[in-house]
């Protein structure tokens, strides 16, 4: 299970805890919208100098491949991820490697929900 937090504790997380922690079963209808918003936060940190625009192409390209393969079938979003925004990042680092990790500098998972309900209601 891929889970954003807990990395301090010694001992596994009780399923019941990750139960009641996990949103994926709700949330990953907003994966479009969690992209598009992974997509424009990467082109503003690359314009603030933040990201190279080598490290903004990869992750775009990488988002982008996400997108395409969870449109198409090819990528199936599944309760092994804690919520959107894990399943976006754990495959974004598999696809692209260390690159991917910079996705979430200066947004927090409470910045991400907001704006991916936001736009899901657009």
């Amino acid at each position: 299970m891929a889970q954003l937090w807990g990395g301090r504790f010694t001992k596994e997380t009780d399923q019941l805890v990750y139960n009641f922690n996990a949103s994926i079963s709700f949330d990953q209808r907003f994966y479009e919208q969690d992209i598009r918003g992974s997509i424009a936060h990467v082109t503003m940190l690359a314009a603030q100098g933040i990201l190279t625009e080598e490290e903004k192409t990869q992750i775009i390209e990488g988002l982008n491949g996400i997108l395409t393969d969870v449109k198409s079938g090819k990528l199936a979003i599944t309760e092994e991820y804690e919520d959107i925004h894990s399943f976006v990042e754990a495959n974004l680092i598999e696809r692209i490697g260390d690159a991917g990790k910079k996705l979430h500098t200066g947004r927090s998972r409470n910045d991400q929900v907001a704006l991916d309900m936001k736009l899901y209601q657009r």
